[in-house]
């Protein structure tokens, strides 16, 4: 439903600009999971009865799906919670295992990044965080510049989480394999959304999350390549060659296969779909609001992200304003409204970060939202700046 006006009162729910955050499980997903909740209640590692044998085949039939839209080896997915779980165990689990040494990673990670590496620097580990352009891109020379003989890991998002910039993987995975260096990539943001193939990136560990791309929320993967050492963050049942203790949830294996499939089916059309709506979103607010700051290069972008700074307003009477009408952020669901670090990182200042709105578009965005959420944004800066 999308929000209608009488006057200057909301009549409805307000639009919906935040599928970065995360996404609503599509109908397809949810009929997938269905039998595996009551039907086929069966656990994946029972193998001696047909309950059992059935959620192992579920699983390996959705582990497999997975693998074929990254274009690697089933055995090669490891099912986690979620990235958040993949990234400590790319991260911690990796450090680990080869004894600790330098790691290098981007100032405007997710923390779900940045954490683990604080945890790494506790244990001795020495890491250096690539400072980005205003564009929000770092560059090859930078990463090589960073460099030195103690290097062991890097660590870069393949899209970014606010700013929705892509790196360029290919490059850094290139040097990376150059300097015989692990790269893991955070690619929750991208899966789903625009090609990725971990081999030709030069990727060797990528964390995924289904919630991003209209699966379950609870689920997601981490993609290694064979041979890289990993340490497990816990024991108790050996399940996922020994990776990830713990009984893996059936409905979320086969939610996270069915909503991969759902986004590999239209990921180009889409993107071309999502672009324009984004492009016109951008220029609707630009003509509307003198002064507009883009966050981030427009190009290389998902599709489906926009992020603008309104300087000369209160960050918290604009949201404030605006929270009856669009559904936004000024920043990643996990800030819980502090100011935005990917956006000081890039130069914006804590007044003009906070002064910032994170707009998101869904599969299911209309041509008459965009117009819509132009103008209750340019009414709402209209307020905050009286």
């Amino acid at each position: 439903m999308i929000a209608t006006v009488r006057g200057n009162n909301l009549t409805s729910t307000p639009l919906a600009f935040d599928f970065q955050a995360t996404t609503p499980c599509a109908d397809a997903v949810v009929q997938a999971m269905a039998p595996y909740w009551s039907q086929d209640w069966g656990n994946p590692s029972s193998r001696q009865h047909r309950l059992g044998l059935t959620a192992a085949a579920a699983v390996s039939l959705a582990r497999r799906q997975v693998a074929e839209a990254l274009g690697v080896a089933p055995e090669r997915v490891v099912f986690t919670s979620g990235a958040t779980e993949a990234n400590n165990l790319a991260l911690l689990g990796h450090t680990r295992a080869i004894g600790g040494g330098h790691v290098i990673s981007v100032a405007t990670e997710h923390h779900a990044v940045l954490d683990p590496l604080q945890q790494l620097k506790t244990e001795g580990c020495r890491v250096t965080l690539l400072k980005p352009g205003l564009d929000g891109l770092i560059t090859p020379t930078q990463l090589e510049d960073a460099i030195s003989p103690e290097t062991r890991l890097v660590s870069v998002m393949a899209a970014n989480n606010e700013i929705g910039v892509l790196q360029p993987m290919a490059d850094l995975g290139a040097i990376c394999r150059s300097h015989g260096i692990t790269l893991h990539s955070d690619a929750a943001q991208a899966y789903g959304h625009i090609p990725l193939q971990p081999d030709h990136l030069g990727l060797d560990l990528v964390s995924l999350s289904a919630h991003k791309l209209y699966g379950p929320k609870g689920i997601g993967a981490l993609v290694l390549r064979d041979g890289v050492p990993l340490q497990p963050l816990q024991w108790g049942g050996g399940q996922e060659a020994g990776l990830r203790a713990g009984t893996l949830p059936t409905a979320f294996a086969v939610g996270v296969a069915a909503a991969i499939r759902l986004a590999m089916n239209d990921r180009e059309q889409r993107s071309l779909h999502l672009r324009r709506l984004r492009d016109q979103l951008w220029q609707g607010l630009e003509q509307r609001i003198p002064g507009l700051l883009l966050n981030g290069a427009l190009e290389p972008r998902l599709a489906h992200n926009l992020n603008i700074t309104i300087p000369g307003v209160s960050g918290s009477r604009l949201h404030r304003t605006l929270r009856p009408a669009v559904a936004c952020s000024s920043g990643s669901a996990c800030s819980n409204g502090a100011p935005s670090h990917v956006l000081q990182a890039i130069g914006r200042s804590r007044a003009e970060a906070e002064a910032s709105l994170r707009l998101s578009l869904g599969r299911d965005t209309t041509t008459r939202e965009i117009e819509l959420a132009i103008d209750r944004i340019a009414e709402a800066v209209s307020a905050a700046r009286s």
